[in-house]
C-alpha cells in the first residue's frame, strides 16, 4: 500500500523532502503512529518533534490511531506559531 507524505515548514528540512511516497508493508492495518515510528527510524531528528506535531489525512486533523489506506495523503506539520 503506498501513501503520501507531505512535510510542512521546518520538517522539510530536517527530513530532505517536502513530499515522499510511502511504502506499507501489505497484509496488516497500518495507523498513523505506525507510520510516524517507521519515518522516525529513517528521520530520527524528526523524533525530536514527537508530542508537538500536527496531523492531518486527507486534509482532516487526525489522531495517531486513524487507520490508513491506499492513497492516503498525510501532512506532518509542526506547531502552530503566531506572531
Amino acid at each position: 500500500m503506498t501513501v503520501t507524505v507531505l512535510f510542512l515548514s521546518s520538517l522539510q528540512d530536517l527530513v530532505g523532502a517536502a513530499e515522499i511516497e510511502e511504502s506499507l508493508a501489505e497484509g496488516r492495518e497500518w495507523t498513523l503512529g505506525d507510520l510516524l515510528e517507521s519515518l522516525f527510524k529513517r528521520h530520527p531528528r524528526l523524533r525530536d518533534w514527537d508530542g508537538r506535531l500536527l496531523l492531518a489525512v486527507n486534509q482532516q486533523w487526525a489522531e495517531r490511531d486513524e487507520a490508513l489506506k491506499a492513497g492516503d495523503e498525510i501532512a506532518i506539520m509542526p506547531p502552530v506559531q503566531g506572531g
